[in-house]
């Protein structure tokens, strides 16, 4: 970030955000009752000053390059940004307030980044089970196989991925409203690139059933289901926690729906359910890119369960202490 470019309009906008509640700690009143306020803005990286701010808080005004999403302040350097709701007047600062500034990058909607994420591989998966050219050779263009398992894994595979997205679009709701956009490409590379190379395999001409047959399918069709349906009623019951517009935080309960139960005894159910999911889908066809991607997602999520777990811990003094991260009474 270049410093330089901050200007004293690019910084307002999270100086009013920070003080429209009426700050005592770093403002002053003039006679017309108008609450002015002093902040010093520092570069989190050079230390170098940015802007010293002495504004009426009137308007808003905000230099269109370092739009509100990509602005991060901080008390320190190194520490965790701000949030938009909190006010000087319950943070540390003395009668002048010292912020470091950091610039986020270019930022891009959580919604977008999910509905892009997971239309792809939806869409990819569908052009390998169709086999359009250029995939498996002319004389396969537009052929079908002959196995009940690979259309039974396409019809999950599309299920998931449906239910992904209609939840993006009706059930989620966001703490943040953006991330960083290069974030999005390395989503869609491993999203994409694993739905492809499952695709592959798994409609491949030469594909061969699993071991144990009609049983072993339906053994982990049912693994699959059950996951599912445990997976959306814990992002259901994560929803109702937090009424529209609020960032509020809550621990979740268990709840009458027998699949939030799993709440006793792991802080984020919705991942173990998720990794189930895959784990049968490896089950049911059998394919060892599938095991991988499971594997990889598992990795990826007892990482983000692990960082939920600490900071239940850390925010409610009373968060129960049966519970583990993802994998009960082990991890």
């Amino acid at each position: 970030m270049d410093g330089s470019l901050m200007s004293v309009e690019g910084c307002t906008h999270h100086q009013r955000n920070l003080n429209d509640k009426g700050s005592k700690s770093s403002t002053k009143k003039s006679k017309r009752g108008v609450l002015f306020f002093e902040v010093e803005l520092l570069d989190a990286k050079t230390r170098e000053k940015l802007c010293f701010l002495d504004k009426e808080l009137k308007t808003q005004a905000v230099n269109p390059q370092w739009y509100p999403a990509r602005q991060s302040l901080r008390l320190d350097p190194k520490g965790k940004s701000l949030k938009d709701e909190d006010i000087l007047q319950n943070l540390p600062v003395g009668t002048t307030a010292t912020l470091y500034f950091r610039d986020l990058g270019a930022q891009i909607s959580w919604v977008t980044v999910f509905l892009t994420e997971y239309a792809g591989p939806l869409l990819i998966y569908l052009l390998f089970y169709f086999r359009v050219p250029f995939i498996y050779g002319r004389k396969y263009d537009f052929t079908s196989s002959k196995y009940s398992v690979v259309h039974l894994a396409c019809i999950c595979h599309s299920f998931h991925y449906i239910k992904r997205l209609l939840e993006t679009l009706f059930v989620h709701r966001f703490s943040h409203g953006t991330m960083p956009l290069r974030n999005i490409f390395k989503n869609c590379t491993y999203y994409w690139g694993f739905a492809a190379w499952m695709a592959y395999y798994i409609n491949h001409p030469l594909y061969t059933p699993p071991a144990y047959g009609h049983e072993q399918v339906k053994l982990a069709l049912i693994l699959f289901l059950f996951c599912q349906l445990g997976n959306f009623s814990i992002h259901i019951a994560l929803r109702n926690l937090r009424p529209p517009g609020s960032k509020a935080r809550k621990i979740p309960y268990p709840t009458k729906n027998p699949f939030t139960w799993l709440f006793l005894f792991v802080s984020c159910p919705n991942y173990t359910y998720e990794v189930g999911s895959w784990v049968g889908f490896a089950i049911m066809t059998q394919c060892l890119p599938v095991a991988l991607f499971s594997l990889v997602g598992f990795i990826q999520m007892t990482i983000w369960a692990k960082g939920k777990h600490r900071s239940y811990l850390k925010e409610f003094r009373d968060y129960p202490a049966l519970r583990s991260p993802i994998v009960p009474f082990l991890l």
